[in-house]
């Protein structure tokens, strides 16, 4: 690719011992990982991405809050990246790293903050109440449709539809659309072959949302960006309907289907399976400490030299966010004691912190479909339990997102509730 990097410089001079960013350990023991990496290299280490290109994990708790509190040092603009002449056109991360164009997601500073002000009003205004309501009547459908089986997949058949039903009724998308949408969605995150082709056809979706929106306008989060008194192009309010609907599908499902993981496999949640809503409460907060459903996030890209830590960062290096590692991080754990995960304490990293965090009204959004989720579940399915070994559960297969790639269960056969097909 040839992209201009406004940034300049050298490759990053990575010392002998780079960690690739790659490899089953990155989904199935990740915090073993981490710790390995925190001794033999600090809170920064050096990585490479998938093709030998260089960038930073950001490891330590202080160090992430240093680069997320300093957003002119550390913009989240990509265009900086000293790397684009070495980015071929076709590189399968390129969509989840991205490229210079005008969206919330990957601009910086007073035009970051442009896209915000349109986008955030319009996500303020979900009422929480009716959220909640849609997502008990979606819930209700999707368990209806396998409850009489006694055994269903929670991600395939809940965990991973539900986002993208929700999302669907939000932006005004016709219901038959979702696993259209959810399948692209995850292709892209998963930065495979199909990544790029992937993100094509998402684009493709939000450019005949956004047409149809602006030929009909309705009570619904594209109409009320559209209805924002600043301008806007077409290609702008795509690009932010992308960053939104990409956000919003499988972190929450992940943080869905890692919090029932999470009370399915430790004893002390178990008393949730019989309706006990603090557990709920309890399971998804230890979650986001501990099994955070983004677990490495891209990027920050160096405004000019520096140093963090003990590392020489260059001009336009990037720096990827570890918000896995830094939640876990010994130094804050001992300073805040395990406790931290039981006791309400949100000084995580799960959204990711700063200017460029995860806007309170999308993570408001997520938390009500997220738990809404569980507790409808548990509510149908009482006795609901793994199918399998816990150790034969298997992790989704990318260091970005941590989620799964099925959760089988068994349960007590039960009628469905009808009325929501």
């Amino acid at each position: 690719m040839s992209s201009p990097a406004s940034g300049g410089g050298c490759p990053v001079p990575h010392e002998p011992g780079v960690v690739p960013l790659s490899g089953p350990r990155f989904h199935t023991d990740p915090h073993s990982l981490y710790r390995e990496m925190r001794r033999d290299h600090g809170p920064v280490a050096a990585v490479e991405l998938l093709g030998g290109i260089p960038a930073w994990l950001v490891l330590g708790y202080r160090e992430m809050h240093q680069v997320t509190s300093s957003p002119e040092l550390f913009p989240r603009d990509v265009s900086l990246w000293n790397q684009w002449p070495n980015i071929p056109a076709d590189w399968p991360l390129l969509p989840m790293v991205g490229t210079p164009i005008p969206s919330i997601y990957f601009t910086a500073g007073a035009e970051h903050r442009r896209h915000l002000a349109m986008v955030e009003p319009a996500l303020e205004s979900v009422d929480p109440f009716e959220l909640r309501r849609v997502c008990e009547a979606l819930a209700d459908r999707l368990i209806d449709s396998f409850c009489g089986r006694g055994e269903a997949d929670l991600v395939a058949d809940f965990a991973e539809p539900l986002p993208v039903l929700v999302l669907a009724w939000l932006l005004g998308l016709p219901d038959a659309e979702g696993p259209s949408l959810a399948r692209v969605m995850k292709l892209l995150a998963d930065g495979g072959a199909d990544a790029q082709a992937a993100h094509l056809q998402f684009m493709q979706h939000m450019q005949h949302l956004l047409a149809v929106k602006k030929a009909t306008p309705g009570d619904d989060l594209v109409s009320r960006m559209l209805a924002f008194p600043m301008p806007f192009t077409d290609e702008e309010y795509v690009n932010d309907l992308m960053a939104v609907t990409a956000a919003g599908h499988l972190p929450t499902a992940g943080w869905l289907i890692n919090s029932v993981c999470l009370m399915l496999t430790d004893d002390r949640f178990a008393a949730a399976l019989g309706g006990g809503r603090r557990s709920v409460d309890q399971a998804m907060n230890e979650v986001l400490w501990e099994d955070a459903p983004t677990s490495i996030l891209a990027g920050r890209w160096a405004a000019r030299d520096t140093r963090l830590a003990d590392k020489t960062i260059r001009a336009g290096d990037m720096l990827l966010l570890g918000l896995g590692a830094a939640n876990t991080d010994p130094h804050v754990r001992q300073a805040v004691g395990d406790a931290a995960t039981h006791t309400g304490n949100n000084a995580h990293f799960a959204f990711s912190h700063g200017e460029y965090r995860c806007p309170f009204p999308a993570q408001q959004i997520a938390e009500i479909v997220a738990r809404t989720g569980i507790e409808v579940l548990l509510d149908r399915l009482p006795d609901i339990d793994l199918a399998v070994p816990a150790q034969n559960l298997v992790r989704r297969p990318s260091p970005f997102l941590r989620g799964m790639t099925s959760l089988p269960v068994v349960f007590t056969p039960v009628r469905a509730l009808g009325g929501f097909q």
